[in-house]
């Protein structure tokens, strides 16, 4: 059994969506053990509908709650009553075995750092997407955990989400690509192009810069980037994909040979719409720290937690965190080898 430790008043839409989240998840995996955290009198009233799977569902008291205008720092120092503090030392003490919440992104970042832990090796954690490509999807990372970043850090990104694309998506040989303003090796600022020496000389396979018209058109299946770049490319993204639905909705609405074309093509107009619709993926895995932990969107419903919670099942499933300390050690290993022969004499 899978135990996952939910902050059921994550999120604009708690606790409401995220009970009904946990119970959809519950009924789809018989495998699954879930905890809802958060002040009991709010949670309760949602698990009315729960019936066949409320043995596998548990309400634990956190009475405080992180809201998205606190310090992020400050909050996860103070509210040690809060399901984010909570949830994050039930996971390093392995009390759960995957943690998932919609709340602050600052104070899962913090929490994840000070109350979890980094894994050995790791200098910066990062938040990983999975986004719609023309052919399938891929992970972007980072995606706003780390606004400045280093060479080496960018480095790590790549490792990570090799592992993650390897473990959790079945990818035998991940294509890592990284975010330029050309595809030449000498393009982009001092950060990219370190960046990109580094990468050649990293285990994974690494098929070079990739500009941002061809991000979406299946040329990596792992895209990295520093968090500051990589938030603006989801959000444009998500921005862009509501504008092209709305005005693709409003053009077949247009006329009466528009809609006729509508209705004919109703199924495929309802296919895209799926794969663009992030409820089916659920959030961003927050890369390197301890554990398994998912951050999902905000604005999630019972659909989108249900995906979140599957998908910090299948972390666990896939041993992400093992993969990528392994990786981290054999890079660390593979640097450290050539110094101490020379430091030896050898």
């Amino acid at each position: 059994m899978i135990r996952l430790f939910l902050d059921a008043m994550g999120g604009d839409n708690a606790p409401q969506a995220a009970c009904q989240g946990a119970i959809d998840a519950l009924r789809k995996d018989p495998e699954l053990l879930i905890t809802l955290a958060g002040p009991v009198d709010q949670i309760t009233p949602h698990l009315d509908a729960a019936g066949d799977v409320r043995s596998r569902l548990s309400v634990l008291d956190t009475p405080e709650v992180i809201d998205n205008h606190e310090s992020p720092a400050m909050a996860i120092r103070q509210k040690k009553k809060s399901a984010i503090v909570t949830g994050m030392l039930a996971l390093r003490a392995g009390d759960t075995d995957a943690f998932v919440s919609a709340g602050s992104t600052g104070a899962v970042l913090v929490g994840g750092m000070l109350r979890l832990g980094r894994i050995p090796g790791i200098e910066r954690p990062a938040l990983a997407p999975l986004i719609p490509s023309i052919n399938g999807q891929f992970l972007l990372i980072d995606c706003g955990a780390n606004v400045d970043s280093r060479p080496e850090w960018l480095a790590q990104f790549a490792i990570m989400g090799d592992a993650y694309m390897r473990q959790v998506m079945g990818i035998k040989n991940p294509r890592i690509g990284l975010v330029n303003n050309g595809a030449e090796e000498e393009k982009g600022n001092l950060l990219y192009s370190q960046a990109h020496q580094l990468l050649k000389k990293t285990p994974v396979n690494f098929v070079g810069n990739i500009e941002g018209r061809y991000i979406p058109a299946d040329k990596a299946d792992v895209i990295v980037c520093d968090g500051f770049d990589g938030n603006i490319i989801l959000k444009y993204t998500e921005g862009l994909a509501m504008t092209l639905m709305g005005l693709i909705k409003g053009e077949l609405m247009a006329d009466a040979r528009s809609k006729l074309g509508a209705l004919l093509a109703k199924g495929a107009f309802r296919r895209v719409k799926k794969r663009m619709d992030y409820t089916e993926v659920g959030g961003a895995p927050l890369l390197g720290v301890q554990g398994a932990v998912v951050k999902a969107h905000g604005s999630s419903n019972a659909r989108a937690f249900a995906s979140a919670i599957c998908q910090a099942a299948g972390m666990v499933r896939g041993g992400v965190t093992q993969a990528i300390e392994q990786a981290i050690n054999a890079q660390t290993t593979s640097n450290n080898g050539p110094q101490e022969e020379k430091e030896h004499g050898i």
